[in-house]
């Protein structure tokens, strides 16, 4: 049996993204719950850097394009949020490529836009 990447941490991820959703519920703009987001990772004492500029490289030279995942927590873990109906193919792909260009392992894709609670699945580099 494969052990479960970052355990403890996800959950109490999960913890906080459910307190904002019983708090919020759906339909806001995704830049309200990552705020939300700060506040209640900050209660739970949970570490994250918000936003954070990621740099890309190509054949080992920089690229002026960078990525901005809307949480790294625990130094470990990619959080992306998402307002939408249903998580597409294309934000899996998305953190994919978060995952791929900070050779972390685990991406937690957050989706406050579902109905009748909040979504979230885990990607795994």
């Amino acid at each position: 049996m494969q052990e479960i990447l970052f355990k403890e941490e996800s959950y109490l991820l999960q913890g906080a993204v459910f307190e904002v959703y019983k708090e919020m519920g759906n339909g806001f703009l995704e830049a309200v719950y990552q705020e939300c987001l700060e506040r209640e990772f900050s209660l739970r004492k949970i570490p994250f850097d918000s936003q954070k500029t990621l740099s890309l490289m190509y054949k080992g030279e920089p690229l002026k394009q960078t990525y901005k995942p809307d949480f790294i927590c625990f130094d470990a873990i990619i959080v992306e949020l998402k307002g939408v109906s249903a998580i597409a193919k294309e934000h899996q792909a998305q953190v994919l490529n978060y995952l791929k260009a900070t050779d972390l392992k685990l991406g937690l894709i957050v989706n406050f836009g579902a109905y009748p609670k909040v979504e979230i699945k885990r990607i795994v580099l």
